[in-house]
């Protein structure tokens, strides 16, 4: 039933995502909820935050047209054993728009200031799709800043998404946008947004950022953060691009070893049975993250 009142575009999927998220999001435990939560002035915003747990830093960057709450199934896994700082991005959740574009670039400098305003040197980073290339532009722009970097669902170029996502992004329609205000994820999304009017602001400014060609290949070559990428086996994401990104990275390159001393830094999960609408909430993706997080640093 909801596949037959959603519109056939990635802004449109991204905001099935948010259905998912809210249904989640109301069901599940986060143990308690925030140990902190509040906001900060950041680049002439006043971005929202929440602290999740206790122990080493991470940040924690959702999806396009999500929030923290897109996380809610999976946070008391991820704050086990971290102080996770969950993000709401510009015109997304908590966080009102302002008069700017939205940007990779400019979303990963908001992340590098709200670290610095937090006093967080370094952390790691967190991104799932539209966060993942946050998260991503966080390690290209400020590489001190970032410890180990975690990459959900996200490509290092617009090709790495399968065509006919690639052709969607460009598509944005006012009166579909509109028709989802009777939908969960409006009432979600009114329920917290500082200006629900900015509704079908938000949309537009998605389907801007997503329509650009990017290609960020040569910077992510030269990333020194150990990365781990994660997809679905039906993601939007081709599984052919993740593997191409992993030896980028420095991955794939030549058998390990009997001792894995031919191991790269990067690491690389496919998850069976996954696809980017349900990979955010995946304990598998969750257990694979914080597993990756708290191995030893390797010396390379």
């Amino acid at each position: 039933m909801l596949k037959r009142t959603v519109p056939g575009t990635l802004v449109a999927k991204m905001m099935l995502v948010s259905v998912l998220a809210f249904s989640r999001a109301t069901g599940a435990s986060q143990g308690g909820g925030p140990v902190k939560s509040g906001y900060v002035p950041v680049n002439g915003l006043k971005m929202y935050y929440e602290i999740h747990g206790s122990g080493e830093p991470l940040i924690l960057l959702h999806g396009g047209a999500g929030s923290t709450g897109m996380f809610s199934a999976i946070m008391p896994t991820l704050a086990s054993s971290r102080r996770v700082i969950a993000v709401d991005l510009q015109a997304h959740g908590r966080t009102a728009d302002i008069d700017r574009p939205l940007s990779y670039e400019a979303m990963a400098d908001d992340i590098a200031a709200l670290m610095k305003t937090l006093n967080i040197p370094k952390a790691d980073v967190m991104g799932y799709s539209l966060g993942g290339g946050v998260a991503l532009r966080v390690a290209i722009q400020h590489p001190e800043m970032v410890r180990k970097l975690v990459l959900v669902s996200a490509p290092c170029k617009k090709a790495g998404w399968y065509p006919e996502i690639q052709a969607a992004m460009g598509t944005f329609d006012p009166a579909k946008v509109e028709q989802m205000k009777q939908s969960p994820m409006y009432q979600a999304y009114a329920n917290i947004a500082p200006r629900p009017e900015d509704w079908g602001v938000l949309f537009k400014k998605l389907g801007e950022v997503l329509s650009k060609d990017y290609d960020w290949s040569k910077e992510v070559a030269e990333i020194k953060s150990p990365t781990l990428l994660v997809v679905g086996d039906a993601d939007a994401v081709r599984p052919a691009h993740a593997v191409e990104f992993f030896e980028l990275l420095g991955g794939g390159k030549k058998d390990a070893g009997w001792d894995g001393s031919g191991m790269s830094n990067a690491r690389l999960a496919i998850l069976p049975g996954t696809t980017h609408y349900t990979i955010f909430a995946s304990p598998e993706m969750a257990r694979a993250a914080a597993e990756f997080l708290a191995a030893p640093m390797s010396a390379k």
